[in-house]
């Protein structure tokens, strides 16, 4: 009888656990400005090398150089840095208010406010997001109002959703904001249908999916990518890959397709990979992109390479899956460090200037907050209504639903 090799099985593993020396040698970084612009209109079999590579515009100069520069105004930029500033500052303050009991829960966002803030720049008004968790972003570039957003954080009486969505699951069709889901990847789909629609009805909108690198382990993920590549929906599918999912790293999510983007060439469509901390690149690919999709191209996958410095939330301890100095490591820098100094090279801006918008914004968050907590928190204060358990879930209310309100006192 033939003798059989005695079979193994293979689980990926970090590169390095806590108390070890963080190694970051796989990420291949190329020089800045060296990765071509393709047409918008590409064959996706032609620029599949995209997927493999990492578009760059910022050098370590700080100087804006290759084909995908030139794009954004310093008044654009400055704008970008300042939003990218204020969600710094309303994370540090609703992380402070989170230990202090005024909240039950709360994501920051830290290491990548790029991604989301230089993203929204290249939609228009009536395009529609279908984010996870961590892209506040996407409001905060849009000017929604920070108390509201607060308000929904501390689920008080003026809370715009009624404390029937966890903390930081926003939710505005105003701000093309789609209800975040607490359950993974399902937007990814739901974006796809958004865009599916849109297309139907012969609009003008186009839809953008988010997901973080450990969720494209889901079902829905390669579900929503059939969808859009054969029916060339008008939708953006974006993967933000930040190293960790909540404790896992990356490898376990990806497999053996050696990037999140190349996810995307078996189903033809086209995909790059971006530098998630140049403000730059992530704004030139998002509107490449965004191009595509109005052209009636069809739909491009974008990985943002990017690091979660934080936790995953404020139930999480990264310092037991990663060494503490892991994110001082992290080769693509500070999002924030890098645009500011790009605009410093350029003579638009300075230290001095810095650091008083800094005081300024940070003013403009505890004011924000300060209003907010006038409405109620966690733990004092003002609270939506039991009757709001009962609103805005049917247009004509059920008979049993009737009575269930009417038991409750309402």
């Amino acid at each position: 009888m033939a003798e059989f090799t005695q079979l193994s099985l293979h689980v990926p593993e970090p590169a390095v656990r806590p108390g070890g020396q963080p190694d970051f040698s796989t990420v291949k970084i190329p020089k800045a400005g060296s990765v071509p612009r393709p047409d918008v209109d590409a064959a996706p079999e032609t620029i599949r090398d995209l997927a493999y590579s990492i578009i760059r515009v910022l050098n370590r100069e700080g100087e804006a150089v290759g084909p995908w520069a030139g794009l954004l105004s310093d008044d654009d930029l400055l704008t970008g840095l300042r939003n990218m500033m204020k969600l710094r500052a309303f994370d540090a303050r609703m992380l402070m208010a989170q230990r202090q009991g005024k909240t039950s829960f709360y994501m920051q966002h830290l290491g990548e406010e790029a991604v989301a803030c230089a993203f929204r720049k290249a939609l228009a008004k009536g395009d529609m997001n279908f984010p996870t968790y961590r892209q506040a972003g996407l409001l905060i570039a849009d000017d929604y109002p920070m108390v509201e957003m607060m308000n929904q954080i501390f689920s008080n009486e003026s809370d715009p959703l009624r404390g029937r969505q966890l903390p930081v699951m926003y939710s505005s069709k105003e701000h093309g904001f789609f209800t975040i889901s607490g359950n993974l990847a399902t937007q990814y789909v739901q974006a796809v249908g958004w865009a599916m629609a849109s297309a139907i009805k012969n609009d003008t909108r186009i839809a953008a999916a988010w997901i973080g690198d450990g969720s494209t382990a889901e079902s829905d993920f390669h579900s929503a990518l059939v969808f859009a590549s054969t029916y060339k929906a008008p939708v953006v599918l974006n993967i933000v890959n930040n190293q960790w999912a909540i404790s896992t790293f990356q490898g376990i999510a990806r497999g053996g397709s050696g990037t999140f983007a190349a996810r995307g060439l078996g189903f033809g469509i086209p995909a790059l990979r971006v530098d998630g901390n140049d403000y730059l690149a992530v704004y030139a690919v998002a509107r490449w992109a965004v191009e595509r999709a109005r052209l009636n191209l069809g739909p491009t996958l974008i990985e943002y390479v990017t690091y979660r410095v934080g936790a995953h939330s404020t139930s999480d301890d990264p310092s037991a899956y990663r060494p503490k100095t892991e994110s001082e490591a992290w080769p693509l820098g500070d999002p924030v460090l890098r645009l500011k100094k790009h605009l410093i090279v350029q003579g638009a801006w300075s230290e001095e200037r810095h650091a008083q918008a800094e005081a300024e914004i940070m003013d403009e968050v505890i004011q924000a907050q300060k209003q907010a907590e006038a409405h109620g928190t966690l733990q004092a204060g003002g609270k939506p209504s039991v009757r709001d358990i009962f609103e805005g879930v049917y247009a004509e209310m059920p008979a049993h639903i009737l009575r269930q309100r009417q038991k409750a006192g309402y």
